[in-house]
């Protein structure tokens, strides 16, 4: 995100190139006060971006530009984005789609200064079923407009507040992280002399493969049962804690396969299933145009499959061999990441909140939180108080969990149960301050915990999947640091937390403090972890000085008139 900041250098122009793919058609124009109108041809970009040379059109720009820079904008603008146009027509015509392309309609006007939607959708369209393929270049001449005119002072307005948001985040990561410092000094507990959780605990497991069917909602619902084998060896018998995982968006039952393995070894129980309707396989199926996008109702049927799992995991345990009287449904949890971190903070309690999502969903609001994208889709639900809470879950573990809107300060205040809430400083998908940090606030158990991970994206904690295909390739740049250090912070992280809060086994407590998780920690994914912030404390945070090492957002680009 720092290397996004210092291109947006080279001026609005590579600003816009760079995060709307798709602008004018014979020119680009902008009016910068009190200068006045500047624009520069596409022939001038197309040349060079094939020919790496730079005309008196470009010049002019370029000249206010580094090398790097200007390598950045070539490598971009010979870019091609290896999509079908069938995809393009699915993503653009669905609801988070349209919301997305509205707001870069605001910043790409057509030649009438109107909002430039419309356009946008169609030449994402017709340049992606090009024989050239979707490239900027080519999305430029398949825009339906002679002159395209990007909205300079809405532009100038998001790179300030990006800038901003930046600031505050990195700011209240390096006071967590100053905190969780502190605290570790007074421990004084030697854990190289404690087992160590993150390796592997002494139970032997077996998997279980179910697809159940609830006909009620028509939702067939794949699961992998991780039993323990119960022996002498191991210490410990059946029936086992439960503990349900939730997959994100486009994900699968296999993202977290190495974490279910972890604590099956460790004695628990795990059902990892598969929601039909955001997993990967139906996501793949909208892309190809196979199936409906992923709608408004998964805030409900997401729960709703783990209420499911669960009723069915009871009734099978009374007359299946390979589950009887091995299940314990007095100590169950729930883990979920992403979406799934969602869906167990409504297991867990929380209520949808309409009325946050009727504030923070207003088509005005330029928040440059991108999970409000999805989360602004309940807004299509009907508003009511629906029943998704179960009470047999009672513990829950939410990693880059999104619920700002959708849940609300009310929403995870009604949460009674102990709570882990992951967050990476990195993710730019549910930024942790709104997402995680400022939650955590809210929540009114008093044995909750926020495990921060510097550097970590929204896609760290997650397993490559060997059933995924690739259905959302996520490019390097945006997975972040090897993920190594990371699964081996939730693997151990997840042990003391359901250990201590599920079976209420005091000796793991000590593994909770932030002094266990510096000891473990490993750059540049290090690891903080905190038992205690108020929302006075964030504030201050937030309000701290900005260190004078930290410089504002230059913009280079400075036109005279010509």
């Amino acid at each position: 995100m720092k290397k996004f900041l210092k291109y947006l250098s080279l001026g609005l122009l590579s600003t816009f190139l760079t995060a709307t793919p798709g602008l004018g058609a014979e020119r680009i124009s902008f009016f910068y006060p009190p200068f006045g109108e500047f624009s520069l041809s596409v022939d001038s970009l197309e040349k060079f971006a094939k020919e790496g040379k730079i005309d008196d059109d470009l010049g002019f720009y370029a000249s206010r530009a580094t090398p790097q820079q200007l390598a950045q904008l070539r490598e971009l603008l010979q870019q091609r984005f290896n999509i079908t146009p069938t995809l393009v027509s699915q993503v653009t015509y669905s609801p988070i789609g349209e919301r997305l392309m509205q707001r870069l309609g605001n910043l790409v006007l057509t030649e009438s200064r109107k909002n430039g939607f419309y356009a946008l959708r169609g030449a994402l369209i017709v340049a992606a079923a090009d024989k050239e393929g979707l490239t900027i270049v080519n999305l430029l001449r398949r825009y339906p407009s002679e002159t395209v005119r990007l909205n300079f002072t809405e532009g100038l307005k998001i790179v300030g507040d990006l800038s901003e948001l930046l600031k505050t985040r990195d700011k209240v990561v390096a006071s967590l992280q100053k905190a969780s410092i502190a605290q570790a000094a007074t421990s004084n507990i030697d854990f190289s002399q404690q087992p160590d959780l993150r390796v592997p605990g002494k139970f032997k497991w077996d998997k279980k493969s179910l697809e159940l069917n609830d006909v009620s909602r028509d939702r067939r619902l794949p699961v992998d049962i991780y039993l323990p084998q119960a022996t002498p060896e191991s210490g410990g018998g059946s029936p086992f804690p439960l503990i349900v995982i939730s997959h994100g968006i486009a994900s699968d039952r296999y993202a977290f396969a190495y974490l279910a393995e972890h604590l099956a070894s460790y004695g628990f129980a795990v059902a990892v299933l598969e929601h039909p309707g955001s997993n990967a396989e139906r996501i793949q199926q909208y892309f190809v145009g196979l199936a409906a996008p992923p709608d408004a109702t998964e805030f409900t049927n997401r729960p709703l499959d783990i209420k499911y799992l669960l009723d069915e995991l009871q009734r099978r345990e009374k007359f299946d061999p390979t589950l009887q009287g091995k299940l314990n449904f007095q100590q169950v949890g729930a883990i979920g990441q992403s979406f799934g971190g969602y869906t167990v903070l409504t297991l867990a309690g929380a209520k949808i909140n309409f009325d946050q999502l009727q504030r923070d969903c207003n088509p005005d609001n330029s928040n440059l939180n991108l999970s409000l994208i999805l989360q602004c889709q309940a807004t299509e639900l009907t508003a009511t108080n629906y029943p998704l809470n179960d009470d047999r879950i009672k513990a829950i573990i939410a990693i880059n969990p999104i619920d700002s809107s959708v849940l609300g300060q009310t929403g995870i205040g009604q949460i009674p149960v102990p709570v882990m809430l992951v967050a990476g400083s990195q993710d730019i998908f549910a930024p942790p301050i709104s997402e995680q940090i400022r939650p955590f606030t809210w929540l009114p158990n008093p044995n909750k915990y926020l495990a921060l991970i510097e550097n970590a994206t929204h896609f760290t904690a997650i397993a490559d999947s060997p059933a995924n295909n690739g259905v959302l390739p996520v490019p390097a740049s945006l997975l972040g640091p090897d993920r190594t250090p990371a699964y081996s912070y939730l693997k151990a992280l997840s042990v003391a937390f359901l250990e201590t809060h599920l079976i209420n086994r005091p000796e793991y407590r000590s593994y909770l403090q932030p002094s266990y998780a510096q000891f473990i920690s490993q750059a540049p994914l290090n690891l903080s972890l905190l038992q205690s912030l108020t929302a006075d404390q964030l504030t201050q945070a937030v309000n701290e000085p900005t260190p004078q090492s930290a410089k504002p957002l230059q913009l280079k680009l400075i036109p005279t008139p010509r």
